[in-house]
């Protein structure tokens, strides 16, 4: 079904940074070699980080090797509409038979499947049958194999391949991610290094919110008649000029929040102390410091305690990792999300959703 497939989302125009490399690497080693090496590959991570767009591309890369090849790109929620309309019409065997002789099978978010248990056998039926006859299967989810939420006899088929999590791009990711895109636009004399810059210092939930932004940036200077400056896109985004000392003030109110949750100080949040008890709350403080704030990761370190660029970078990943695998920390940590949003807004704090949607 390659008539499904963006072709924008090609290897071409996928950036690659640290938090990808892993995963466009053994989608690199899929394309080249379907079936033979990476067999399943399972690919997970948060909404709108390109997930689909490296699914996409492996579909793009191996046609183009072998454009005869019988390729089926479905999302799990269409596969499971699908199977529905073939049970209503009895037409089971033209759709065992649509999936069983593809070459290439790519299901996107298998997460969808949880607690459909008929789509789920069919979809395990349609696994057993390409893998037992060494054809590539792709699976996308926004959670771990073990965490999907399907037969466990599914998760283990999940796990005989390679398993690999994309995770959120750092700034200088970000600001690749946002060059690549404005050239794609042709935007380059429109928008300047210094507001691709601002952009991504501020957007850091995802791809999408980041480019989202963009767009937000762009019809704003449409709208005004006005060109793309860093004035222009700070009105756009709402970001307080005055920078640093407004930061500072909403890295304070996020560690007092922070700290009445997790029932510690403040100033335990931001000294040198390493003991267990703050070594959570102090990870989810940065985070949302640099989740909500206008904040480098340099002035993230400074607000607690002068902390360095590299252990700023560690605790943010240390806390990513685990909201992954724990989704009572995750809830938790949107519940202090909610409430530093409800308190008085510092002015230094973006209003910046993520949901914004794609542009490719």
């Amino acid at each position: 079904m390659p008539g499904a497939l963006n072709p924008r989302y090609t290897f071409a125009h996928f950036v690659i940074g640290r938090s990808n490399d892993a995963a466009a690497a053994v989608a690199a080693a899929v394309a080249s070699a379907p079936g033979r090496t990476y067999n399943p590959f399972f690919l997970y991570g948060d909404t709108g980080l390109g997930k689909t767009h490296l699914m996409h591309a492996v579909a793009h890369a191996a046609l183009e090797q072998r454009p005869q090849a019988r390729v089926t790109y479905v999302a799990a929620q269409q596969f499971t509409t699908e199977l529905v309309l073939a049970v209503q019409s009895g037409a089971m065997d033209a759709f065992r038979d649509s999936y069983h002789r593809a070459d290439l099978l790519l299901v996107d978010d298998v997460h969808t499947l949880a607690g459909q248990r008929e789509a789920q056998e069919a979809f395990a039926d349609a696994f057993s049958v390409l893998y037992e006859a060494g054809r590539q299967v792709v699976v996308t989810s926004d959670r771990p194999p073990e965490a999907v939420g399907v037969a466990d006899r599914l998760a283990g088929r999940f796990r005989l391949g390679k398993v690999v999590d994309i995770s959120l791009p750092d700034a200088e990711h970000r600001a690749a991610i946002l060059r690549e895109k404005v050239s794609a636009e042709g935007l380059t004399t429109s928008v300047g290094p210094d507001v691709i810059q601002l952009i991504a210092d501020a957007v850091r939930s995802n791809v999408r919110a980041l480019e989202g932004a963009l767009v937000r940036v762009l019809a704003y200077s449409r709208l005004r008649e006005r060109p793309v400056t860093l004035a222009l896109a700070r009105e756009a985004l709402r970001i307080d000029p005055r920078g640093p000392a407004a930061s500072r003030r909403g890295a304070a109110r996020v560690q007092d929040i922070v700290a009445e949750e997790w029932r510690v100080t403040p100033e335990a949040l931001v000294s040198k102390r390493r003991s267990r008890d703050l070594l959570e709350p102090r990870q989810v403080a940065m985070y949302l410091c640099r989740e909500l704030l206008d904040m480098t990761l340099d002035a993230v370190g400074s607000a607690f305690g002068g902390r360095d660029h590299s252990t700023v970078v560690n605790a943010l990943e240390r806390l990513e990792a685990a909201m992954r695998r724990d989704p009572a920390l995750a809830a938790r940590v949107d519940g202090v999300r909610r409430a530093v949003r409800q308190r008085e807004t510092p002015p230094s704090m973006p209003a910046i959703a993520t949901n914004e949607p794609a542009t490719g």
